[in-house]
């Protein structure tokens, strides 16, 4: 077991754009595409991953998160908890028992949900695992059992493996990506609030009637409408609030504060390189998708459709998801400002706003409105989430050793404002086990429920097929 587990985090430490192309050539492989198919495939999509977290690095967590922080900075938001950011969460969620074993058991339970048809999902996006060790790391600490937290990781993965199943034909309809899911723990966890938001919003009169289709509006305002003006007039905003100047400024420590025509340009840049860095990755995923369905529609025909699980960084090109996550960005500011009883200041993870946003972009079906209110939903949610979550994560970063700079109190957007995370914490302070045996009584039956429904799509399609061959 130590050879294996040794293995498996050898193999995540090497990072998403080395470990996709591996995982992907050797499925590739599998499912008949070829070797050199398959290698050109899985290293287009390292490729991709390279370039897109160039850009959502450089420009949203550095270049912009400092503007948000000269922001904070110059109105006197006065907020104790500070936002570390995912790869924060990440290592300290990797760094903790359930992160040592979490890579082959959520393997494991990934292929037995498969072989028992309770999910269409095969999850080869190994990295992004952390997330469910997260959520067990933080268990562990509040049940003061390890135990425990494996088990709440698990009950993590099943839930998200569903929602995966669940989303997959509408993340193929809306986002084009034929042949995948998106069974991502920080992305996935905002589905529910997004059905139920958008439920809500279809019985309020008028409201309903309301859609902002933003690549009719980016046509209708003309070069203004262009997403190259649209980010940088966000980002003009955004540096003349944060009181930034016409030129850039070598302050006292060295260090140099940008100017507003910088961060103008950069926000364009944003709107610009991230659509074509997620169109790399579905070119490189196509190959293997297209192999992946052909092999499930000849060897597996009672199991119905099979989707390569991958990162949602995928789904951040969307037009939509850009547009709105750019405008989310000083909403964000404010509402951690206005919202009583906030204690986080959100910084390094305003990045991965628009990871937060690529379900609920085909959730809502591209409209732009109920995608901005749905993301004002979930970001006030998700601020009084992360403040509960922040002693949790303190603790969790002090049992690993994480250095936290100073501060006294941690929490991150990713996953610390993570409501499924949250959800499975909280429950796991119900008796010794009494809550954590209900949130597992409840994932048996969403499963036996995910069946019910893969058998009754599998049998349909299994009709279409014949009727298409009996026709011909």
């Amino acid at each position: 077991m130590d050879a294996i587990v040794a293995f498996f985090n050898g193999l995540s430490s090497l990072g998403v754009s080395v470990v996709m192309p591996i995982v992907l050539t050797i499925i590739g492989c599998c499912f008949g595409a070829g070797f050199g198919k398959s290698l050109k495939a899985g290293l287009t999509v390292g490729i991709g991953f390279i370039g897109l977290n160039l850009v959502i690095n450089q420009l949203m967590g550095t270049d912009l998160a400092s503007a948000v922080t000269a922001m904070v900075n110059r109105f006197g938001l006065e907020l104790s908890v500070i936002d570390v950011g995912w790869p924060a969460a990440s290592a300290i969620a990797m760094g903790s028992v359930v992160g040592t074993i979490i890579i082959p058991l959520a393997l494991l339970v990934n292929v037995v949900m498969l072989l028992t048809n309770t999910t269409q999902t095969a999850d080869v996006d190994i990295w992004n695992y952390w997330h469910f060790a997260f959520t067990g790391a933080l268990v562990a600490i509040v049940t003061n059992n390890v135990g425990l937290g494996i088990f709440a990781a698990i009950i993590n993965e099943v839930v998200v493996l569903i929602i995966g199943d669940v989303t997959a034909p509408l993340v193929e309809e809306s986002l084009g990506l034929p042949g995948v899911s998106i069974p991502h723990g920080f992305s996935g966890a905002y589905v529910p609030i997004a059905f139920a938001v958008n439920w809500l919003l279809d019985k309020i009169p008028g409201i309903k009637n309301i859609n902002w289709d933003v690549r009719s509006m980016q046509k209708k305002f003309g070069v203004f409408g262009d997403p190259v003006m649209l980010g940088s007039i966000i980002g003009l905003v955004i540096g003349i609030l944060a009181g930034y100047g016409l030129l850039p400024v070598t302050n006292s420590d060295g260090t140099t504060t940008q100017s507003v025509l910088y961060i103008a340009v950069a926000m364009g840049a944003v709107m610009v390189l991230i659509p074509r860095m997620a169109a790399l990755l579905m070119e490189g995923l196509l190959p293997i998708s297209d192999a992946a369905s052909a092999f499930i529609q000849k060897h597996f025909s009672n199991r119905g459709k099979i989707y390569i699980g991958l990162d949602s960084a995928v789904g951040t090109g969307h037009p939509v998801t850009l547009t709105m996550a750019l405008i989310l960005v000083p909403v964000a500011v404010f509402l951690a400002f206005i919202l009583p009883g906030n204690k986080v200041v959100p910084l390094a993870d305003l990045a991965c706003i628009p990871y937060m946003l690529v379900l609920i972009t085909p959730i809502v079906h591209e409209n732009g409105f109920r995608g901005l209110l749905v993301g004002i939903v979930v970001l006030a949610v998700g601020f009084y989430i992360a403040t509960d979550l922040s002693p949790l994560i303190t603790s969790a970063a002090a049992n690993v050793n994480f250095d936290m700079g100073g501060a006294a109190a941690i929490s991150s957007i990713c996953d610390g404002a993570n409501p499924l995370t949250w959800l499975i914490v909280r429950f796991g302070t119900i008796g010794t086990y009494i809550g954590l045996v209900v949130l597992a009584v409840g994932d048996v039956a969403l499963a036996l429920w995910n069946r019910k429904r893969i058998l009754r799509e599998a049998a349909e399609l299994h009709e279409e097929s014949a009727e298409a061959a009996a026709q011909k």
